[in-house]
């Protein structure tokens, strides 16, 4: 870990990170500390983490619904679906662009599941609503049709405006003053560069006291060196940059050191997940962003290379995240979804992922060591040799023993070969559908419904549509 430190301090000291086209950044920079040359700011070691200390090592997340709160930090684990698909699929209507529609529905079902616990952000990307006016689509899915936490629009400062302005509808503007209701994913243009977009956001989220999750996304060999240790010592570098940048608009501001990061297959270019030396890293930068005293965005999750919801899919993603939950990371973002490196959501995938979310939350929770687990008095019950199915213990706990997942299990072969021989991602489409169709809407009140929806529409027609 201090190896790692100190190569991120190196890389800040003598290569450093550029903040193109943000003199606001450049002159905050300036102020604290550090050698700004052109574009190009520089830190004597140890200054950025020192700019880092006051961002809170724990803080909440405020849903609609105080229910659904999440914690961010501690012992606390937080998963959220894919991000980012331009493409979604099914096995009835097949790989195609996603809609507006189709995000709409991953909304529903990430609130339907009691296993993701974040609404999510860019779920797909709605490719048939104009580019600049999606943002808008997206905020209010995730404000009406689900009552958790969610993010907002980043990929311009005024986007983000439009996003913290729509959840002051909601939330109120004194209750975000003091209270982090959302978040802004900014991601570094790795290798170390932060745009005039993204720390244009970034600053936006902050001076609202709005939750900030840097995550550089480095492809060992191509953003950076293909070494674990180059890319775990150049995320903490990018990530350390980025919340300093954060405390410097508003100290005490929440954020989220993040992570997205994969080795590439250096024979052709592809990238890979879920592989040996990708999980080692998201091991090492959670304990990294543990020292740095933030909570921590995993670089892992359910990721996968596969093209189809296959065996080599859930074998990259439980390796994946199995790493990133092990590790202790607090936010697992592409936890349900995930294919093609990211460039598919698949309606199927995500109803097979929430079943291993399931079941990696009830491992997480451990076992009892009572004297009613032990289950003493069954044993008084019965004798060597006799089973256990009648117990009154078995009877007490049957129904909430063992974890049980959704999609049905295909049962002795004989029983699956009469029902069509299905594969789990083929049981899983009837899953998703019956979800979607037992989905009901969480209850709003009407003028807050009425004053988000006219807000959406104002400025929609403020500006042309951009379809690029």
């Amino acid at each position: 870990m201090t190896a790692i430190e100190n190569q991120a301090d190196w890389i800040l000291h003598n290569i450093g990170i550029e903040f193109r086209s943000d003199q606001t950044a450049l002159d905050l920079f300036a102020a604290a500390g550090a050698t700004v040359n052109g574009e190009r700011v520089t830190f004597e070691p140890g200054l950025a983490r020192q700019i880092c200390a006051t961002a809170p090592v724990e803080f909440q997340l405020h849903a609609r619904d105080s229910g659904n709160t999440v914690t961010l930090g501690g012992d606390n684990v937080v998963l959220m679906p894919g991000y980012g698909s331009p493409f979604v699929t099914d096995l009835e209507q097949g790989r195609r662009y996603a809609t507006l529609d189709d995000f709409q529905n991953f909304v529903k079902l990430t609130f339907s599941c009691p296993w993701l616990h974040h609404s999510g952000g860019t779920i797909c990307e709605p490719t048939d609503v104009p580019v600049n006016k999606r943002h808008l689509d997206m905020v209010l899915a995730h404000l009406t049709l689900s009552n958790k936490p969610f993010m907002g629009g980043v990929t311009s400062p005024s986007w983000a405006q439009d996003s913290i302005d729509m959840a002051r509808l909601v939330f109120g503007a004194s209750f975000m003053k003091e209270h982090a209701v959302m978040q802004g994913n900014i991601n570094v243009n790795s290798p170390l560069i932060f745009d005039d977009a993204m720390s244009g956001a970034l600053r936006v989220y902050a001076a609202a006291n709005q939750c900030v999750c840097v995550s550089p996304a480095i492809f060992a060999g191509a953003m950076g060196p293909l070494s674990p240790a180059a890319v775990a010592a150049q995320t903490l570098a990018e990530g350390m940059v980025g919340i300093a940048l954060s405390q410097l608009v508003r100290p005490g501001c929440p954020a989220v050191f993040g992570s997205f990061h994969s080795t590439m297959n250096l024979k052709s270019g592809a990238l890979t997940f879920g592989s040996p030396e990708a999980n080692l890293v998201t091991m090492a930068l959670s304990q990294l962003g543990r020292r740095l005293g933030v909570p921590v965005r995993s670089g892992g999750g359910q990721i996968t290379a596969s093209n189809a919801a296959d065996g080599q899919a859930m074998q990259d993603s439980a390796g994946a995240m199995w790493s990133t939950l092990l590790s202790g990371g607090h936010q697992v973002w592409h936890a349900a979804g995930w294919l093609e490196g990211g460039l598919v959501m698949s309606y199927e995938k995500f109803v097979m992922d929430l079943d291993h979310c399931g079941a990696m939350i009830t491992m997480l929770q451990g076992f009892e060591t009572d004297a009613e687990a032990f289950g003493q008095d069954a044993y008084l019950e019965t004798g060597p040799g006799e089973n256990f199915l009648s117990t009154r213990h078995t009877l007490r706990h049957f129904a909430t023993a063992n974890f049980q997942p959704a999609i049905p299990e295909a049962g002795p072969f004989e029983t699956w070969e009469e029902n069509g021989s299905l594969r789990a991602d083929q049981r899983a489409t009837a899953r998703w559908k019956k979800m979607l169709e037992d989905y009901k809407e969480p209850p709003m009140e009407d003028a807050i419904r009425a004053a988000l929806t006219d807000f959406v529409a104002a400025r929609k027609s403020s500006m042309p549509d951009e379809w690029y």
